[in-house]
């Protein structure tokens, strides 16, 4: 089966080359290879026709097991609960006249880190554990810098950004927005603009250049409202990787690549949250 999104092609090659290279082929939905039925024809694998019976060849390598939705489920709560944990560390251990540095380090190689994995052709577990780390390190500072000012404004940030993802989840499944190969252009098109846009604006204040996109204004009131809503509809992108991953039998530790989506979305989704809040509270 084909599909028009490029991440699941580059990952269906990448686990057809490992196929090739000695690993049981998949049988329908991912499901390992079973003995056919007599009167047909059995499929073998390149390793079974390099060694036919007999010929006296190692052990056959174990067979490619694939992924499934309770295994993604099982890494994303795994990397929220490193996040947290990290966040929470930063918050405790790093120093008030420290929080800005920390958070402007772990932004750099958190994106440095995303970036990688992103464009990598390998699912790396140890790489996304690592962002995850990192990442919570940069939600526990900026967290602390805006707890400081506005208290109660981090657990409101949270329950606000699960409560959009499991509405999120539950519009996915009910089939009333799907990502088309149009609806999928248009929504990658839009979030390479904003991340272009927020890249510039954080490179240009650490000048002391104000672009308006997050003093409190309404043009960054509806700057974070419109990232709100692009974070949210990348859900529906991640979901349709993982049903799709999941039909195309995509190795297991690809579970880790599409746990690291839904991550990424959740701490964007966070922070702007965070953000458009603050503007809102009052000065005293």
């Amino acid at each position: 089966m084909k599909t028009t999104n490029p991440v699941l092609a580059r990952l269906g090659q990448a686990a057809e080359r490992e196929r090739a290279a000695g690993y049981a082929q998949p049988g329908p939905y991912g499901q390992p290879g079973y003995p056919a039925a007599p009167g047909y024809p059995q499929q073998h694998t390149p390793y079974q026709q390099q060694y036919p019976a007999g010929a006296g060849y190692p052990a056959a390598p174990p067979t490619v097991t694939p992924m499934t939705l309770d295994d993604v489920v099982v890494k994303t709560v795994t990397l929220l609960a490193i996040l947290g944990a990290s966040a929470a560390a930063a918050w405790v251990l790093v120093p008030d006249a420290m929080v800005g540095v920390a958070w402007i380090g772990a932004a750099v190689v958190g994106l440095a880190l995303g970036l990688i994995i992103s464009f990598s052709r390998m699912a790396n577990p140890a790489l996304v554990v690592a962002y995850a780390v990192i990442e919570g390190v940069f939600v526990g500072m900026v967290s602390k810098a805006f707890n400081s000012l506005y208290d109660g404004i981090v657990l409101q940030a949270v329950a606000a950004t699960f409560g959009v993802f499991f509405l999120m989840a539950m519009v996915y499944k009910a089939r009333i927005i799907r990502a088309t190969p149009k609806f999928t252009k248009i929504l990658v098109s839009v979030m390479v603009g904003l991340f272009a846009a927020m890249l510039i604006n954080f490179v240009l204040a650490l000048f002391g250049v104000n672009t308006g996109l997050r003093d409190g204004s309404p043009i960054a009131i509806i700057f974070s409202l419109v990232c709100i809503v692009v974070a949210s509809l990348s859900f529906v992108l991640n979901f349709a990787e993982i049903e799709e991953g999941v039909r195309m039998g995509l190795p297991q530790r690809y579970s880790w690549t599409a746990a690291f989506g839904i991550l990424v979305g959740l701490v964007w989704l966070y922070i702007e949250i965070l953000r458009l809040l603050s503007y809102f509270q009052g000065d005293d």
